[in-house]
């Protein structure tokens, strides 16, 4: 056994020209999908995150298809349903910033519940609630407190109203760079300057959120509340759950059918290397014949040499792109997700590892090439040893 060994990493060294060029070609291929599947992951895993915080339900007035504000009226009727524990109304909405064609999304917040200015204290471990209220100010996210640095948006910033006044909002901090997934384009205020911002008048809001005691009753409270109004749409958390993992498995998979048609060509480029064997190669296996080895031995050590070749590229892969997304952020590639539109987004991934599509990552990557190889090592291996010396 222990000379096999040697044998086993004799035929790496004197192969090493060849095995090298596969060894970086293979190790940069699972560096790109590992790369893929980490980002898709931790993002997903952050946007799954976030819709279970939801609400079970948000309902919108939809007119005509169009999204319209909704009467504050329908708060209480929806209150009066047998098994809503919560509705609130919510005032948001995006602000157009028409010299750089960029937009906002600016959150309205009720700075005197409880709830939001726990929210808050957690990203934000000094803000004064007084200080905050004291005049109109905002919280802004990393990506528009980039975009006001630029500009010279120091202490604070003009909004146009839909009326074209002019609304002055001072900034009173950022929101961390962590959060920046969710709030990188988010300006938070307190609801009354963010309805005078969006033109939302008194007696509506942009949507209303409910939460349901018993999940059993979900269908039940659904059915009631499309009864209820004709010109509403009803919004299941479920369904941003699904909008989120199609998108993902959406992006995930278009950059898997290339990796896919890359490694296929790969693999052709393998096959015809090994179908061309070298002579010294050949005179090897007919060597080993002529010391007794049998033809399954000599499949096996040459299998265990590119099966040694291809998972130690499979793991310097991982660990490169271990270090590509969560050390370095994944430039560029983190677009592909992201997006290039709007604000420009330093987006920090939580480190979230899928252990199965990793594994699966490695069955996909190890077998093929392991197949690729082992008909023409099969051939010469039964071949005579009188032909192969020759």
């Amino acid at each position: 056994m222990h000379n096999k060994i040697n044998l086993l990493f004799l035929f790496l060294y004197a192969h090493r020209g060849r095995n090298l060029g596969i060894f970086f070609i293979s190790t940069l291929l699972v560096t790109l999908l590992s790369s893929v599947l980490f980002i898709s992951s931790s993002i997903q895993q952050e946007l799954l995150k976030t819709a279970d915080s939801q609400a079970d339900f948000t309902v919108q007035r939809f007119v005509a298809g169009k999204v319209l504000n909704t009467p504050e009226s329908w708060i209480d009727e929806f209150l009066s349903f047998e098994g809503v524990s919560n509705v609130q109304g919510r005032v948001y909405g995006m602000h157009y910033y028409e010299p750089k064609e960029t937009y906002f999304m600016i959150v309205g917040v009720d700075m005197y519940e409880k709830q939001i200015v726990d929210t808050l204290e957690i990203l934000l471990h000094d803000i004064d609630t007084q200080k905050f209220l004291r005049r109109k100010s905002m919280l802004i996210g990393a990506g528009v407190k980039e975009f006001f640095d630029e500009y010279q948006y120091n202490e604070y910033y003009i909004f146009r109203p839909p009326d074209r006044s002019k609304e002055k909002v001072f900034i009173y901090a950022s929101l961390p760079k962590e959060s920046s997934l969710m709030s990188n384009d988010m300006i938070i205020m307190e609801n009354s300057v963010a309805r005078k911002i969006l033109g939302v008048e008194e007696g509506f809001v942009s949507d209303i959120i409910l939460e349901v005691k018993n999940e059993a009753e979900i269908q039940r409270i659904k059915e009631k509340l499309i009864r209820s109004h004709f010109n509403m749409r009803i919004i299941e958390k479920d369904e941003i759950k699904r909008f989120y993992s199609n998108l993902f498995h959406y992006k995930g998979g278009l950059f898997l059918s290339l990796f896919l048609i890359t490694l296929f060509s790969f693999l052709i480029l393998l096959y015809q290397r090994y179908s061309t064997i070298t002579k010294i190669e050949s005179k090897e296996i007919a060597l080993l014949r002529m010391l007794g080895w049998r033809v399954k031995e000599i499949i096996y050590l040459k299998l265990a040499e590119n099966f040694l070749l291809f998972s130690a590229s499979y793991m310097l892969g991982v660990i490169f792109a271990y270090l590509f997304v969560f050390v370095f952020d994944a430039p560029l590639l983190k677009n592909i997700f992201l997006g290039f539109s709007n604000l420009h987004n330093e987006v920090t991934f939580t480190l979230f590892i899928d252990r199965e599509s990793l594994g699966l990552l490695f069955i996909i990557f190890t077998l093929p090439f392991l197949l690729a190889i082992i008909i023409p090592l099969y051939k010469l291996s039964i071949t005579e040893i009188s032909k192969v010396i020759r």
